[in-house]
């Protein structure tokens, strides 16, 4: 143990943002249940490059007793980064496919007809659903399926529908949709199967929906780091949803 300059984050003004994340050459810092962590103090040189990034004023240097930077340590956790292999879907069903084996039935890749041209009878009064496939959360979709051609995507933290009355008209009218939640679920899934989704299909544009709580830019971390590893220029737009359910913010981030 040495003492020395390393980075620290204060959880209270950490929004889960990820700007840091990005600028940080080594590695160091990860987002965990929405809010930036250190790795291992050996991953961080204490330079405080990720700083100038936070948008709270949620980092700063501090001097204490930690184990030493570790050089070789932060090539070979870099290297592994970059060579990680997403999860492959290839165990979920085929297009109209009957489930098999292990797989869980509900699995199965389906598409519909126009929702708005019901095959069945909607009551008096009801608004019909505007959802076109199926599956639609983020661990169960697979990577490669007819539905992403050409698709304009929303990708929504599941708490979104929920707290937003028109989602169906607004969000998800003539989409294709993928939900997941940024805090209880695993973020590096996310982003890797992200990834792959990106770039293996055509996809017209993105919209990211999620909540005003900080733990849900974990998400918007993770589709617009996906966005960038996937070498695809895809206009991207980010709607804040009020816990109120309404949109109190929209940001275009040019594709």
């Amino acid at each position: 143990m040495v003492v020395r300059n390393i980075i620290h984050i204060d959880e209270e003004l950490c929004n889960g943002c990820g700007d840091c994340i990005t600028s940080c050459a080594e590695g160091a810092l990860k987002i965990v249940n929405g809010k930036a962590k250190l790795v291992k103090d050996i991953y961080c040189d204490g330079l405080g490059a990720c700083i100038g990034e936070c948008p709270t004023g949620a980092l700063r240097i501090e001097q204490r007793e930690s184990d030493d930077f570790d050089e070789e340590a932060v090539q070979q956790r870099v290297a592994s980064m970059q060579n990680k292999k997403p999860i492959s879907s290839s165990s979920l069903p085929v297009v109209n496919a009957p489930a098999t084996g292990s797989s869980c039935p509900g699995t199965m890749l389906r598409q519909f007809q126009n929702p708005n041209r019901p095959t069945t009878p909607v009551a008096d009064g009801e608004t019909p659903s505007e959802l076109t496939q199926w599956p639609i959360q983020l661990n169960l979709v697979p990577v490669n399926a007819p539905f992403y051609q050409g698709a304009r995507l929303s990708i929504a933290a599941d708490c979104v529908p929920f707290a937003y009355p028109d989602f169906h008209q607004r969000l998800l009218a003539d989409r294709k949709l993928l939900i997941g939640c940024p805090k209880l679920d695993d973020n590096e899934f996310y982003l890797d199967k992200l990834t792959q989704i990106f770039q293996q299909n055509e996809i017209q544009s993105i919209e990211v929906a999620y909540m005003e709580v900080p733990c849900c830019m974990g998400l918007v971390h993770s589709v617009k780091t996906a966005l960038e590893r996937s070498g695809k220029s895809i206009s991207l737009e980010l709607i804040k949803i009020s816990i109120q359910g309404s949109i109190c913010e929209i940001d275009s981030v040019k594709g």
